[in-house]
């Protein structure tokens, strides 16, 4: 029932701030809404029998599809960092404004419950309606409120995501038609084993589509434009969480389903990612824009989690689920401090800012503290999951280790340069009048550094929760 109601209430509540016309009030109702889920996910962690976990009704039953929903400890992960995600967004981005601002934060929580159901649902066909019902209020929410340039930039977005989806969606029927069975269901599933013909043609068409929601290179092209243009409300949701669909994807359906085919391809898949992690790196580093910066050091973040995930051994994987979390507390920290920015002095371009330290310590402490988790420093949550996942990739082949290891170092040039040009130096016309945030903003960052510090010296309850996961995909995989 936990399951379930993890998606019922930001649907519910999402649907119901579509008819509360006072922006003042639909602020406080999502807000509320926000922290109604992180209870009840933080609930979850404490009941962790069946009885909690499942649910199950009919849905589609002459399609051999049920309304099936379960959370094992990679869902209780990633339902715990979107019912963080939320409540952190909303109260950073409090003080904006938005047109219409019922439907703004009505497609907001829209957006939460299709994101929980991706990361419940036990059926292949009920993963794809939840797929799609992410997608949906993020289109929306990126061509109405986003800048000058969004439509264009949307659309992009649009089209690629789309035609992933479709291409998935063919697989999926696919897959369908062949099970024996008749079943959209993840246990029947994973118990038939697929040919060699059916499995080289399913990966491709499944990898597509989660390729391009993480991204990875060369499937990364819509990312940068569309965290730029989008608001920054919903460029954290698209970095911070919806970005952990397509690995999560990768995890729950492509590796369980098809291991010859990921086997064959795994070097393909490696390399893409390496040559991504790489490539986003030294673009990160000749960016202006603040908001480009931190979309291009996302790709380098999730290129790695892609390639330990293909290196399929368990010290990788595990890796992989810990900076899940991790990324996603650390980039949506990364994201409130560009919001702060911007708000404040109307630019996100390096150049025009400057010695904002002098004048908001708060703030750079903040920042400083984020930004140095961001390139793993040890005792960091970072550092857990980077160190593993290297371990893991070094396990594969220690050429890709040292490839992949050049990004670090590129990550600290681009990352100690922006907190330089930014926030050290002198100030100038733009930020002599800086003012320090205030203690709602101290506060959600210092939820975010609290987490940082928390994982990054005691992980082992995120590697706990995630361990049977670990283990069962590697397991599948061999």
């Amino acid at each position: 029932m936990l399951a379930l109601l993890l998606i019922l209430i930001p649907l519910i509540t999402g649907v119901a701030a579509f008819f509360i016309k006072n922006e003042k009030s639909v602020k406080t109702w999502a807000l509320v809404a926000s922290l109604a889920t992180l209870i009840v996910s933080l609930w979850s962690l404490m009941h962790q029998d069946n009885y909690h976990s499942i649910f199950s009704k009919e849905w589609l039953p002459d399609l051999g599809s049920s309304f099936s929903l379960g959370l094992d400890g990679m869902g209780r992960m990633l339902t715990l960092l979107t019912a963080i995600a939320f409540p952190v967004i909303f109260i950073a981005t409090n003080k904006s404004t938005y047109k219409d601002s019922n439907q703004f934060f009505g497609l907001m929580l829209l957006s939460q419950a299709g994101l929980m159901g991706v990361f419940l649902a036990t059926d292949l066909l009920l993963f794809y309606f939840f797929w799609e019902l992410a997608l949906v209020p993020v289109y929306f929410l990126s061509s109405k409120w986003g800048g000058e340039r969004r439509i264009p930039v949307t659309f992009k977005f649009f089209i690629y995501t789309f035609l992933g989806s479709l291409i998935m969606l063919v697989g999926i029927l696919y897959v369908y038609y062949i099970n024996p069975e008749k079943s959209f269901s993840m246990a029947s599933l994973y118990n038939y084993t697929f040919g060699h013909k059916a499995q080289s043609i399913l990966f491709w068409m499944f990898f597509l589509a989660f390729a391009i929601k993480m991204p990875i290179f060369p499937f990364h092209t819509w990312q940068p434009d569309t965290y730029e243009q989008s608001p920054t409300a919903t460029t954290m949701v698209l970095s911070g969480v919806m970005v952990k669909m397509g690995l999560f994807a990768v995890v729950r359906w492509l590796l369980p389903l098809f291991p010859e085919a990921a086997h064959g391809n795994d070097n393909i898949v490696i390399g893409l990612s390496v040559v991504g992690m790489i490539y986003a790196s030294c673009i990160a580093m000749v960016q202006d824009d603040l908001k480009r910066l931190v979309a291009y050091s996302s790709i380098a973040h999730i290129g790695l989690m892609c390639a330990a995930l293909f290196a399929g051994n368990s010290i990788g994987v595990q890796g992989v689920m810990v900076q899940m979390f991790n990324h996603g507390i650390n980039i949506i920290g990364l994201w409130v401090v560009v919001e702060l920015t911007e708000r404040q002095f109307g630019t996100r371009k390096m150049s025009e800012l400057g010695g904002i330290a002098q004048k908001a310590p708060a703030l750079a402490i903040m920042l400083v503290i984020i930004a140095l988790a961001n390139i793993a420093l040890p005792l960091t949550n970072a550092f857990v999951g980077e160190f593993l996942m290297f371990n893991g990739l070094y396990q594969f082949n220690v050429w890709y280790t040292v490839v992949a290891g050049l990004s670090i170092i590129l990550a600290a040039i681009y990352t100690l340069n922006m907190i330089q040009k930014v926030f050290y130096g002198n100030t100038n016309s733009i930020t002599e009048n800086a003012v320090d945030i205030n203690w709602n903003e101290k506060l959600i960052l210092a939820v975010v550094v609290i987490l940082i510090f928390a994982m990054g010296v005691y992980p082992k309850p995120m590697i706990e929760l995630t361990k049977t996961s670990v283990e069962s995909l590697v397991s599948a995989f061999k």
